[in-house]
């Protein structure tokens, strides 16, 4: 590795975040430079040139460190390196500098909550006696049973399955993923140290913030003797607790760790910035976005609420009112890595079970791709004009569906196989992009891709839309491109409609946003037109459509 200075920001500003255009890297799927069939980050430099005609704020790098990829990289063997397979450390080095010479931050992932059983930490409570200072790091625990056979409680982990794994000499270690994911034990001072130096040594890279993944799991509550949820407890991260008495989620206790953060945060300038994923609801999320802790957290009731107005309303309205009490910004986001991609949700009926749309291949119900396009582009304007920091997921500007058809001998999500092949998992939103018409990867990489791309990502490449007008891609590069000029403050007032189907708004710079979420057309007010999510004549909004409107003297 070769000696390195900290990197220069693209700009100085500590708020740059607060009303931020994030885009999500997932940089197994982005583009391969090696033919290798898996991307790495020296073919995500070469590419950042599509991220800055796009006109993101920030790159958003999902896990690339050193992984056995038992759960998409987000194993994490070394926290302070790259995954050989993906690159070096000088090459994330040459992708933050040109990142940041293009005037795009640089977010990495951090994974607290858990790390590879490859960990040097693991090998070493392994290979270590019950009750030793190596195990400490994580949670072992003796089982029940007259001979220790039964797990020490009966929590599930979230892919499925026991949340506890039995080792050689008898006792269990807690996963609350895949077993290959021992959870740490934040209570050990040995682990939060670490963590603070894998924090520095990344900010002094020159990375501008960090994404932390399940942010509200680190806490647990450890005492003896453990306690067990039951049968009606919920066991997964999307848990109903909203007290911060929940045995090993969202406890109050996490968010010492955050302020401790904080601190490290603060040290730099400007300061790092962090989100959190935290699956809560929003009265205990907003408690993560507090000034001395992290200061965001993914608003994941707006990515699941119904192609509706009302719920869209509420959720919109209670989502500023939450940040706001709190001295935050709002989060929105549509799609990322975790989810069925929104051109295929919102082209399917209300209420569709999606893991069972999956497990269908996509053929039942029926998606009206026509649909979920229009709603796709529809929402995702409705999203840029809303204040607050919006997160786009690689390929979404291309309108990607997601790949509900993947054939089971291809699948590498763990959901797969601990579900007992129930739930068919995320790959489906993770197939590599393509950047050209034709090609054995459409221009991903010379020696093919880690999952099968299907025909239809030909006519949806870059290379396809580029300079198309009325392209998904030139869709999104205008409204980047006009969003900086409606931003304004933080705020947002509601404006009549004519139709309960209409969501209006206008933002203090004087910008107005429309969104038709009916089925018939209704008539526009009075304003020049900006930009459309559909093709427009006359002066009526089209069905599923948002239009941005500048007011007179604007």
């Amino acid at each position: 590795m070769t000696e390195h200075a900290p990197l220069d920001m693209s700009s100085q500003d500590p708020d740059w975040w607060r009303q931020a255009v994030v885009y999500q890297v997932y940089p197994r799927s982005f583009a391969d430079a090696d033919g290798d069939g898996i991307g790495d980050i020296a073919d995500i430099t070469r590419r950042l040139g599509h991220l800055a005609a796009l006109g993101v704020d920030a790159l958003w790098l999902s896990p690339f460190y050193p992984s056995e990829l038992k759960d998409g990289g987000y194993d994490v063997a070394d926290y302070r390196n790259v995954d050989p397979r993906l690159g070096t450390l000088d090459d994330f080095d040459a992708m933050a500098a040109e990142a940041h010479r293009l005037g795009i931050k640089v977010i990495i992932d951090i994974v607290p909550n858990h790390s590879s059983d490859r960990h040097a930490w693991f090998q070493e409570a392994l290979a270590a006696a019950p009750g030793s200072a190596a195990r400490d790091r994580y949670v072992f625990r003796d089982g029940r049973g007259s001979h220790g056979e039964l797990p020490p409680t009966d929590w599930e982990a979230n892919f499925g399955g026991s949340a506890w794994q039995r080792v050689p000499d008898g006792q269990w270690y807690l996963h609350l993923f895949t077993p290959e994911q021992p959870d740490f034990n934040w209570g050990n001072e040995e682990v939060r140290a670490d963590f603070r130096t894998t924090l520095r040594f990344w900010s002094d890279r020159g990375v501008d913030g960090f994404r932390i993944d399940v942010a509200h799991g680190l806490a647990k509550d450890l005492s003896e003797p453990l306690r067990d949820l039951g049968p009606d407890q919920h066991h997964g991260m999307q848990n109903g607790v909203v007290d911060g008495t929940h045995p090993y989620l969202d406890r109050d206790e996490v968010h010492e760790i955050y302020r401790d953060w904080r601190k490290v945060f603060d040290a730099y300038t400007p300061p790092r910035m962090a989100v959190a994923e935290a699956w809560v609801k929003n009265a205990r999320r907003v408690l993560y976005t507090r000034a001395d802790e992290l200061g965001q957290a993914f608003n994941f009731e707006y990515l699941e609420t119904d192609w509706s107005t009302t719920r869209l309303r509420e959720v919109i309205a209670t989502s500023l009112e939450t940040a706001q009490a709190a001295g935050a910004s709002a989060t929105w986001v549509l799609s990322n890595h975790d989810v069925v991609r929104h051109a295929s949700r919102l082209a399917l009926p209300p209420g569709t079970d999606l893991q069972a749309w999956l497990r269908s291949d996509g053929t039942e119900p029926m998606a009206d791709p026509a649909l979920g396009r229009r709603r796709a582009r529809a929402a995702t304007l409705l999203m840029l004009a809303l204040p607050g920091s919006s997160y786009l997921y690689q390929g979404e500007e291309l309108g990607l569906p997601e790949v509900a058809d993947l054939p089971a001998e291809v699948l590498q999500d763990p959901v797969w196989e601990q579900t007992g092949r129930r739930r068919k998992g995320r790959d489906g939103c993770r197939v590599p992009l393509p950047w050209t018409r034709s090609g054995p990867s459409y221009g991903f990489g010379t020696g093919g891709a880690w999952l099968p791309q299907p025909a239809v990502f030909g006519p949806l490449s870059v290379e396809a839309q580029d300079g198309v007008a009325g392209s998904t891609l030139e869709l999104y590069r205008t409204a980047l491109r006009l969003r900086r000029k409606l931003l304004g403050d933080e705020t947002l007032t509601w404006l009549p409609t004519p139709d309960d189907d209409v969501l209006h708004f206008a933002r203090s710079s004087g910008w107005q946003s429309l969104t038709n979420l009916s089925s018939r057309s209704v008539p526009l007010p009075a304003g020049e037109v900006v930009l459309a999510s559909s093709e427009m004549t006359g002066t009526r909004l089209p069905p599923d459509t948002t239009v941005w409107l500048r007011a007179a003297g604007h």
